[in-house]
C-alpha cells in the first residue's frame, strides 16, 4: 500500500516572502487560499496580466503585483515560490531556478515539480488542521476539509485557551504536566457506547 511520506509543518507566512508566478485563475486561487489561512502573509506576484479579482484582493492586503514576464531576478529574497502559469516551459524554468537557489517551489498541478503541496486547511480559532492526499486528489482533500469544518465544534478555541490556562497551574516537571493534561483530556476522544 502506498504511503504519504510528506512532513506537515505550519509556516509563519508573515515572516516569509512568497512569490507567485502567474496572474490567471490558478494564481488567484493560490493567493486566496494562502491569504485565507495567513492574511498577514507577504506575497509578491509577477505576471504580464492580473485578474480583476486578484487586483482587488491585492489592494486589501500585503500583496505586491509586478506586471512583467517571469525573470530569475524576482526570486531574490523569496523563501517560497508557487508557479501557476499556463506555459509549461515557464513553470519548469521557475522550478529549475528555484532548485539552483535552494528555494522551496510548487508548480501547480505538476507533482514532480513540487517540494510541497498546498493541502486542505480547517481553521477554528487557534486550532488548524491540514489535510494532504499526497498530491493525488485535491477534490478528496476539499471534501475532507468540508467534513472537518462540520465536525470540529466552533467552541474548540475556548477549550484550547482554557487548557492553556490550566497547564500554567499544574505543578511538576514536563512529563508530569503532559500526564496530567492527557488524563484531563482523554474524555475528548473516547468513543461513546451506543
Amino acid at each position: 500500500m502506498e504511503r504519504n511520506n510528506l512532513y506537515p509543518i505550519f509556516l509563519k507566512a508573515r515572516i516569509l516572502n512568497v512569490l507567485i508566478v502567474g496572474g490567471g485563475n490558478v494564481a488567484e486561487e493560490k493567493l486566496t487560499f494562502l491569504l485565507k489561512s495567513s492574511p498577514d502573509a507577504h506575497v509578491t506576484m509577477v505576471s504580464p496580466m492580473f485578474r480583476e479579482g486578484t487586483k482587488a484582493l491585492a489592494e486589501k492586503v500585503c500583496v505586491t503585483l509586478i506586471e512583467d514576464k517571469y525573470k530569475k531576478k524576482y526570486l531574490k529574497g523569496k523563501h517560497i515560490v508557487v508557479a501557476t502559469t499556463d506555459v509549461p516551459e515557464v513553470n519548469v524554468q521557475v522550478w529549475k531556478d528555484c532548485r539552483a537557489e535552494d528555494k522551496l517551489v510548487n508548480v501547480a498541478d505538476n507533482p514532480p515539480y513540487c517540494d510541497f503541496y498546498m493541502g486542505g486547511i480547517v481553521t477554528k480559532g487557534n486550532v488548524k488542521v491540514a489535510i494532504s492526499t499526497n498530491g493525488k486528489s485535491p477534490t478528496t482533500a476539499k471534501r475532507l476539509r468540508q467534513f472537518f469544518e462540520e465536525v470540529i465544534p466552533e467552541n474548540i478555541d475556548d477549550l484550547v485557551k482554557n487548557l492553556n490556562e490550566y497547564k500554567k497551574t499544574i505543578k511538576g516537571d514536563f512529563e508530569q504536566k503532559v500526564e496530567t493534561l492527557n488524563e484531563f483530556t482523554k474524555g475528548l476522544i473516547e468513543k461513546k457506547e451506543s
